[in-house]
């Protein structure tokens, strides 16, 4: 028969595959692609042969073939490195024709029979998360990689493993997504892309992520004071703003590249972090709020905001139309130690609920939060004053009330002399 076989092909005639006849698969194509890569493969060897896969898919493959001797090829020429290395032996189902690759014309394919056809992934790029080789390993393999990329499927492949993939996409966005993910030690060292047809069958489907191409340059990283401000603002980065480089700015600009998954280019995702940062400023309304009681100045939501009332050291403003957010703004001459009595009276009107404090020279941060609402306090010692915020927020809005606190704290400043100082020289600060 393998006789009978090599004749046919001699022949320049398409052969129907036996039953015992495998094929060494080197690659798979769009119909409209398939003749140029078989002929290319041609070149290198002489038994090349194409058959028809489902949805318009043509593999190219070595054959046919033993599966004695498909065995022994496939590896001399993976230790060559003339075939790829996710090449593979199969077995054609039977009334698939293989079509040599020279002068003989296509020919229709079998009619095919009348069971229903497994489900195949979608045309595109894949990347391959996990290979597991029992179903039930391959199920819980797929629900805790969802936690990570929830668009996730599995895939029955071809060698009867199961496969956790992630797709399809663009396939120069497979690749850069997938240096950038290995990296960031979301994915294995060993994950890797995988065209669709080399997936076999699927078993769970997934969604196809977004995850954009890598631009045609790279942009220009923004300045460096500014990238800062965007990442505390996304919640990932609590250093210093100097606008200087280091292993903080560096760690907090790949987790927002990994956590936003805008683009693989460092500096277009910091611009585009900056301009989501700037849309959240105008939707939640913040402006540049000038307070002649204390004298300082901060970027605050003042759409939810009504002034309330000065007492001595402290500006106050309620919430407006019952938005549940409040601002105490507090500055008056002294140090360290009136810095400490000024977190002191905020701890005692409950202003902040149950916090936790971190102290430091010159510097004092408290935050806590209860079912009703969130607070933050920060103080600093500067010009010889003790002078701060304090932001009281909705606890259903824990991330807004943290952008809005970064805000604050990076626009804190001394806008002019404090009117209140001397009714806070005249009188202690009230205790109730």
């Amino acid at each position: 028969m393998r006789r009978l076989a090599f004749l046919v092909m001699a022949a320049g005639l398409p052969v129907a595959a036996w039953a015992q006849d495998a094929v060494i698969r080197i690659e798979a194509k769009r119909d409209t692609e398939a003749a140029e890569a078989a002929s290319r493969w041609a070149g290198q060897f002489d038994d090349v042969v194409t058959f028809p896969l489902p949805r318009g898919w043509t593999a190219i493959a070595i054959g046919p073939l033993s599966s004695e001797e498909a065995g022994k090829r496939i590896g001399a020429l993976k230790e060559a490195r003339q075939i790829p290395m996710d090449s593979f032996v199969t077995v054609p189902e039977e009334g698939v024709v293989l079509t040599p690759v020279g002068d003989a014309a296509p020919v229709a394919l079998a009619p095919e029979p009348a069971a229903a056809q497994p489900d195949l992934p979608a045309p595109g790029s894949y990347l391959r998360l996990q290979s597991v080789e029992a179903r039930a390993d391959a199920d819980a393999a797929l629900s805790q990689w969802r936690k990570t990329f929830p668009e996730a499927g599995l895939a029955e492949l071809p060698n009867g493993w199961f496969g956790v993939v992630l797709g399809p996409v663009d396939r120069a966005a497979a690749d850069a997504w997938l240096k950038v993910f290995k990296d960031g030690g979301v994915m294995p060292k060993d994950a890797f892309v995988s065209d669709a047809a080399e997936l076999g069958s699927v078993i769970e489907p997934g969604k196809a992520p977004d995850l954009p191409a890598p631009p045609a340059a790279a942009a220009e990283m923004p300045p460096l004071d500014q990238v800062q401000r965007a990442l505390r603002w996304a919640g990932v980065y609590d250093g210093e703003i100097d606008g200087k480089t280091g292993p903080r700015t560096r760690d907090a600009i790949q987790a927002e590249i990994l956590a936003s998954r805008l683009s693989t280019d460092p500096g277009t995702a910091m611009r585009e972090l900056i301009a989501r940062r700037d849309a959240w400023r105008s939707e939640v309304g913040l402006t540049m709020l000038d307070d002649q009681a204390t004298g300082l100045s901060v970027m605050a939501p003042m759409d939810r905001l009504a002034f309330d009332r000065t007492e001595r050291a402290l500006s106050i403003y309620g919430p407006r139309d019952g938005s549940g957010a409040a601002l105490i703004l507090f500055s008056q001459p002294g140090g360290q130690q009136e810095l400490l009595d000024l977190s002191g009276l905020v701890t005692a009107l409950g202003w902040v609920p149950q916090p936790t404090r971190t102290i430091k020279p010159g510097h004092v941060l408290l935050e806590g939060a209860n079912e009703a609402h969130i607070g933050r306090a920060e103080g600093w010692v500067q010009g010889g004053r003790a002078e701060g915020f304090v932001l009281i927020w909705p606890a259903a809005d824990a991330q807004g009330q943290a952008r809005i606190a970064a805000e604050m704290s990076d626009s804190f400043a001394r806008k002019g002399p404090a009117a209140n100082d001397r009714a806070t020289s005249e009188a202690a600060l009230p205790m109730e």
